[in-house]
């Protein structure tokens, strides 16, 4: 659900930024109040997880379409609504600014579909209370999957929302929602295993994890070395080489798209501020699509062949093995964690002066 700039308009794009800009700040200043301090290494860790994890979209069986991980569940159920939030505004920020996935216009919008309906909506009126005070593995699994599902149904509604209010008439209210809701509900399902599966392996391995997410206070002083470790390992190779087995379908919102309008992108407005932030992206993402920059050589064969036509495209192979989407990966990795690390020790560092 990573919206482009064209699917909103200015006025969309900055009441959602200011929306954001609120949660961000009153989440930053809970997170101070009780801020422990085995959790900021944790939220640099589950954040560069997330990114190597919503690089890999797996296929929804009959519809020649694509999802993947959200994420915001397992970082509410794992750090709690606060510390997940801002981990959420991170990671989609890196992605938007660095490596152009989701429009920079649209990153307020991306953000509150993202981060504000599971941490704020979904964990604490429905994972919290169908996990109960006493997690068990069974309660773990439904608890994910209806949280999960309803999660991710809020937000891809916002999504169309988003797009009616912002008069774009090629995504038609009644033919948009009639695509989005279902092909979601499928991602949903799929995301709530991957989340009990995650959740479970850290409630085996540190169940004061969380309790601690749960309760937004420290549970006493214990390790988390052994656990980060095989978190930052599974990061590592789902970032530099599980990345190659991601489906080349379009994803749920390019095939809602795609199936109410003809085109998986809209064209994007060539002036005002569309075009400012457009410009701004293309400069700071240094890797747009998670790969090097084509060369100009390469540019003009591409644009020559688009236009010839003269061979048929040939098939993508399977997996794609690439150095570019490897190191898209790692990097991504490392700036998620530098940044959310930067900003969990400088929340730290303003409790401590108090």
């Amino acid at each position: 659900m990573h919206m482009a700039d064209a699917l909103i308009s200015p006025v969309v794009g900055g009441v959602m930024w200011t929306a954001t800009a609120g949660l961000t700040v009153y989440s930053a200043k809970k997170l101070k109040e009780n801020l422990d301090d085995s959790k900021v290494p944790l939220m640099g860790v589950l954040g560069a997880f997330i990114f190597a994890a919503q690089m890999i979209n797996f296929t929804i069986p009959a519809t020649g379409s694509s999802g993947h991980l959200g994420g915001g569940m397992i970082l509410s159920i794992l750090l709690g609504p606060y510390a997940a939030f801002l981990t959420m505004a991170s990671v989609l920020t890196v992605q938007a600014l660095f490596f152009a996935d989701g429009g920079l216009l649209a990153l307020g919008c991306n953000i509150f579909n993202l981060g504000f309906f599971p941490c704020f909506v979904a964990y604490p009126f429905l994972y919290k209370s169908l996990s109960g005070e006493r997690a068990t593995q069974g309660r773990i699994l439904l608890a994910s999957m209806v949280s999960c599902i309803l999660g991710l149904q809020m937000g891809a509604f916002g999504v169309v929302l988003q797009t009616l209010f912002s008069g774009i008439s090629e995504l038609p209210f009644g033919t948009f929602v009639l695509l989005m809701q279902p092909i979601h509900l499928a991602i949903g399902v799929v995301e709530g295993i991957v989340t009990a599966a995650v959740v479970t392996f850290v409630w085996k391995a540190r169940p004061e994890v969380l309790e601690m997410a749960a309760t937004s206070k420290p549970v006493g002083p214990f390790s988390l070395k052994n656990l980060l470790a095989g978190l930052l390992v599974l990061t590592v190779v789902t970032g530099g080489a599980l990345s190659w087995f991601a489906s080349s379908n379009p994803d749920g919102l390019e095939w809602s798209m795609f199936h109410t309008s003809g085109k998986e992108e809209l064209e994007v407005p060539s002036k005002g501020l569309h075009n400012l932030l457009g410009g701004i992206q293309e400069k700071t993402a240094f890797l747009p699509g998670y790969d090097f920059k084509p060369s100009e050589s390469q540019k003009a064969t591409k644009e020559g062949g688009e236009k010839t036509h003269a061979e048929p495209a040939k098939e993508e192979p399977w997996p794609a093995v690439s150095a570019g989407t490897s190191f898209s990966g790692l990097i991504g990795v490392v700036i998620t964690m530098v940044l959310v690390g930067f900003i969990g020790f400088g929340l730290r560092k303003l409790r401590q002066q108090r």
